[in-house]
Order: C-alpha cells, then structure tokens, then sequence
C-alpha cells in the first residue's frame, strides 16, 4: 500500500533514484528506476564508455522529481496511483516479444561483440606478460580501446539499420499511397 511520508525524508531519499518511491511504498517503480540507475553505471564501468553515463542525470532527474510529483498529489489521486515497474514488461508481453525478434540478430551481434571484449580482456590478462615490450605495448593499447571501438561500432550500426528501417516503412507507406490513388 502507497503512503504519504515525512516531506524530510522523502526528500532526504529522493536523492538516491529508486529510494524516495520505495519509501513511498511504490517498490516496483522504485527498484526498477534503481536497477536502471546503477546497470548504466556496472555497463559504463564494464564497457569502459563514459559516455554512457550521460543516461544517468536523466534517470536521477527522473526519479527526484516523480517522487516530489507523488507527494504533492491530493490524497484521493495518490491512492489511486497504481504501482508498477517503469518499464512495463508485463503489461506489453506481446510488444517486448515482437520487439524481440524483430531485433533478434542486432542483439544477437550485440551479445557477441561484448562476450569477444570480454574474452579478449581476460586472454590479455593470461598472456600479457609473456610478450616482449613493443608487442606487449602495442596489444596493451589495442585491449584498451577494442572493447569500446566494437560496442561503439554496434551502436553505430545499429542507428544505420534503424534508419534504414525507418526509409522503408517511410517508403511502404508512400507506395501503398499511390496504390489507393491510382484505384481511386
């Protein structure tokens, strides 16, 4: 059950994304806004993008101003406030299955490329040492920007097939326009 709470300590938890909804009683919106909070953090730091922790002001933004937002609602709204995960699986099972297969192959390169960053890291460890000095220094730098050029490469092919996907839906629509104008 949602309660409203102390406007101090509401406020004190809404600093940590996730802990002013869970203090609230919304647990299912306040672990899944904390678990996307800290798994862009574990995937920047793993990664090594920091680029990636640009998501991180606006999962913080997000979650800070939701909790004020549920606090100042009236009593009567705020029962009423449903609680759920902030990315609903459950309700779109059939959207998250087509999405899914849809982009099976672009997850499927997605899961390979970092698999082969992690390989590539942990054989570096084992064999590093063994190699002499220029070759070591060169395969040293070569572990240190690999990992980010491949998932930088991923993401990148992924906007081109994105667009690319747009362009013909975009071009499907055009034709299937000119099909109903010619029959009119």
């Amino acid at each position: 059950m949602t309660n409203k709470k102390n406007g101090f300590l509401t406020f004190m938890f809404s600093l940590l994304p996730g802990a002013g909804e869970m203090y609230m009683g919304f647990m299912k919106r306040g672990i899944s806004t904390m678990a996307a909070f800290f798994v862009v953090i574990a995937l920047s730091a793993w990664s090594g993008i920091g680029v990636v922790m640009f998501v991180l002001p606006i999962i913080w933004f997000y979650s800070f101003f939701t909790v004020h937002n549920l606090r100042s609602l009236p009593d009567d709204e705020f029962f009423a406030i449903e609680d759920d995960y902030i990315f609903n699986f459950t309700t779109e099972k059939d959207r998250t299955i087509l999405f899914a297969k849809k982009y099976k192959n672009i997850i499927a390169i997605f899961l390979i490329m970092l698999g082969a960053s992690s390989l590539w890291n942990n054989l570096n460890r084992i064999f590093l040492p063994f190699l002499p000095g220029r070759l070591r220094d060169f395969i040293y730098s070569l572990s240190y920007i690999g990992p980010q050029s491949m998932i930088s490469l991923a993401i990148i092919a992924l906007g081109v097939y994105l667009i690319r996907g747009k362009k013909k839906e975009l071009d499907m629509l055009e034709d299937k326009g000119e099909n109903h104008n010619e029959n009119s």
